[in-house]
């Protein structure tokens, strides 16, 4: 691994000034290109386990030169991902810019952990989200301001970083700097006078809140609902990057029967930031339907698991499951369990698989796995549940390979239980929830096909009928008992016991995949230590196809959608 020793400039670093000296001088001569050709180059800062960075190389003629971090384990797994990176295991906010080469393009993703409301304390906001109005304060003389009220220490040092952003982009004059962190950044009262202070460095910017399962313009989505606020700079000579092409995702309009690039709606238009659903919408573009809510096209989290690898029964468990995971369980099977899928010729019934939150904070269910992941923390609360027994059906492939679509010919279904709290059980068909790095909370559920006779399985038909006459059951595949002028039979549906169902938690491997990363990407340490550096990291989609759009704005070629 290479990791940056020197305090004084070496030759390349020396050169680079002398270029940057041109560029400020000469801005004309910038307008030609790269001198010599080449790629395009990126830095990296708070790079993590190399996210960013990934996304970064996918553009065709772009190259991540330098990458830093202050996490040993994160750099070393990013070295080994991408050993042609010159690394630097440090606190950025200790680092002397002049340390570092120029480079083209900077992305920084500053910590984002106490921004986060979840830790109970009073956030370092105002109550209101920051407007773009305010984003064009002149005044930045804000020593004062700074000093009102001094906040803990790891407040402090969060907003610490987000200065290293201006401070790093005065002295390397970067074409085009990206910054990415939580929507929470955008209620910081100091907000519009950093955005003021890059403006001052000669940028003009834009505020983007985005997912992640809708980031496929260059290629796949994550399979997984992560939002996230990217503020994206470039120099006042370039031409505006086009980011309706590069963010409206594509959605299926039922009213006019055809794909649109589906337009951003707020539900208050007066907070145009924050989440999916929750403060926006996308709608048609097209005034026909009168701008009808549209779905933009995701990865089901199906696509980021493998059902090669066993679950453990939970009637046989050793230490039992917790009560709400339990409850989420029953929930889930109520939810998305079995519905009128019996075999036609086999006494048995279909597999359902479901992804269950099993810690954190009330109000979490499971959702189907055909659905997105819900964002990623850095911590694994998501469990694998699969009832045990029988032998159809019974070969498992991973879910990238023709699976999914077998699955849904023959109506198996994923639901993911989020292990934490505050949370629902959700189709397999819908995206991930967000990862973060404080654990895994996925678990996974499935009901597993049922072998015997026709008596084993109406406990898992909804469809029996049930005799009050003659206390009897008798399958919808027969003929009805003769009918009288009162009503005697009744339809049946129970579900299946939890305790036939084995669960277990979701792998690193498949974090990592709903994530959005190569499957060939390498994660280095433990379980726990892999997970947290899931959990940390920018999906590479996203940032795939914002840097795709910086480069064709600044050079002023095509990059043709995926």
């Amino acid at each position: 691994m290479t990791t940056l020793l020197f305090e004084q400039p070496n030759q390349q670093a020396v050169d680079d000034e002398f270029f940057r000296y041109v560029l400020l001088e000469f801005p004309e001569f910038a307008a030609q290109g790269r001198p010599g050709g080449g790629d395009w180059t990126v830095t990296d800062l708070f790079c993590g386990a190399g996210g960013s960075s990934s996304g970064a190389e996918a553009v065709p003629g772009v190259r991540v030169r330098m990458a830093s971090n202050h996490w040993s384990l994160a750099v070393e797994t990013h070295n080994t991902n991408m050993p042609h990176v010159d690394h630097d295991v440090a606190d950025i906010h200790d680092v002397d810019p002049r340390r570092y080469p120029r480079t083209d393009f900077l992305w920084a993703s500053p910590s984002c952990t106490f921004w986060s409301g979840a830790r109970g304390e009073r956030r370092d906001f105002t109550e209101e989200a920051t407007r773009p109005t305010l984003f064009d304060l002149d005044n930045t003389d804000d020593e004062d301001d700074e000093k009102q009220a001094l906040p803990a220490e790891a407040k402090q040092r969060s907003r610490a970083l987000m200065h290293d952003v201006p401070r790093f982009a005065e002295h390397h004059r970067y074409r085009a700097v990206i910054v990415e962190n939580t929507p929470e950044l955008l209620k910081w009262w100091y907000f519009p006078k950093w955005i003021a202070r890059m403006r001052k460095l000669g940028y003009r910017h834009k505020v983007l809140t985005l997912n992640s399962a809708f980031a496929h313009k260059l290629g796949a989505p994550a399979p997984q609902l992560r939002d996230r606020v990217y503020v994206v700079f470039w120099l006042e000579k370039y031409r505006d990057p086009d980011f309706d092409k590069w963010t409206r995702p594509t959605a299926w309009c039922p009213t006019c029967d055809r794909p649109v690039n589906a337009m951003t709606a707020p539900k208050d238009p007066r907070r145009p930031y924050g989440s999916y659903w929750e403060q926006y919408t996308y709608r048609c573009p097209q005034v026909s339907c009168r701008h009808g809510i549209v779905h933009p096209y995701t990865l089901p989290a199906i696509s980021a698991i493998d059902l090669g690898t066993p679950g453990t029964r939970i009637g046989d468990r050793k230490r039992p499951l917790f009560p709400k995971t339990m409850a989420r369980i029953a929930t889930a099977l109520n939810q998305f369990g079995p519905q009128s899928q019996v075999d036609a010729l086999r006494s048995a019934v279909r597999r359902y698989l479901f992804l269950v939150p099993a810690e954190g904070r009330d109000g979490k269910v499971a959702r189907s796995a055909l659905e997105p992941h819900r964002a990623q923390t850095a911590r694994n609360e998501t469990g694998l549940l699969v009832p045990a027994g029988g032998t159809w059906n019974d070969d498992s492939q991973p879910l990238w390979e023709p699976m999914r679509t077998r699955t849904t010919r023959e109506s198996e279904a994923l639901v993911l239980v989020p292990l934490r709290n505050n949370n629902r059980s959700k189709s397999s068909t819908e995206p991930l929830d967000t990862f973060a790095a404080g654990g895994n909370h996925h678990g996974l559920l499935s009901l597993t096909p049922w072998q015997g006779t026709e008596a084993d399985t109406r406990l898992w038909d909804p469809n029996v009928l049930y005799a009050y006459d003659t206390g009897m059951f008798r399958s919808l595949r027969g003929p009805l008992p003769t009918q009288t002028t009162v009503a005697g039979d009744a339809v049946v549906q129970a579900l299946p016991d939890i305790n036939d169902c084995v669960f277990r938690m979701m792998l690193p491997d498949e974090v990592k995949r709903g994530m959005g990363f190569a499957a060939q990407f390498v994660l280095l340490g433990n379980k726990r230590e892999q997970v947290r550096m899931c959990g940390n990291a920018v999906t590479p989609p996203i940032a795939r196809d914002l840097i795709a759009a910086v480069v064709e704005a600044i050079t002023g070629d095509e990059v043709r959608t995926a």
